[in-house]
């Protein structure tokens, strides 16, 4: 058992007969009354994303997940086949398990899969990640005001922004935060 104010962001937590990752939490201490903790959470199977506030003298069951580095070989519909590098052991995922990170993966990238007593619940990709730009327009001439963006696409088929000096077969590095792009390779 964990008190609410021992949380720690990317924490695993059972609460409720739930699976959740504290994303973000808050402490509290209002001028009357007592002391509570307001946090975010993502629950593990659904991908939910909760708000609960919790009186700060409340215990949670810490969750012990299991993370397994693996490889992303390639998709087959809504199949998605990995493999760890170390046994040659292959798994499936269905598209519904990884919907929010399917934009990001690309052939050979080591992500880690996480388990939970033995069950799958999903994955999680490098913080940044190198891609090479497919399409994009040409830079127009004399739109130089400060900050100046456009569209792209990158070889997984996520579109975002990026500065205007990018063209098209470049390196880019994005972040899987927000989707954003950060910087050249």
């Amino acid at each position: 058992m964990i008190g609410v104010n021992d949380f720690k962001t990317g924490m695993t937590i059972t609460y409720e007969g739930n699976l959740y990752q504290v994303m973000d939490y808050q402490h509290v201490k209002p001028g009357k009354g007592a002391a509570f903790v307001k946090t975010k959470l993502k629950n593990l199977r659904t991908g939910a994303i909760i708000e609960i506030t919790f009186n700060s003298s409340v215990k949670v069951e810490k969750a012990m997940v299991s993370k397994k580095n693996m490889q992303f070989l390639y998709a087959d519909g809504d199949t998605y086949h990995f493999m760890d590098m170390n046994t040659y052991d292959q798994i499936e995922l269905n598209k519904a398990q990884i919907a929010d990170e399917v934009k990001y993966l690309k052939e050979n990238l080591m992500v880690d899969i996480v388990f939970y007593e033995g069950e799958m619940l999903g994955i999680n990709l490098p913080e940044k990640i190198d891609y090479v730009v497919t399409k994009t327009e040409p830079a127009v001439k004399g739109n130089t005001s400060n900050n100046a963006q456009k569209d792209a696409e990158i070889e997984t088929g996520l579109q975002l922004r990026v500065p205007l000096f990018i063209e098209q077969g470049e390196e880019i590095i994005v972040s899987t935060k927000d989707g954003k792009y950060v910087s050249r390779k």
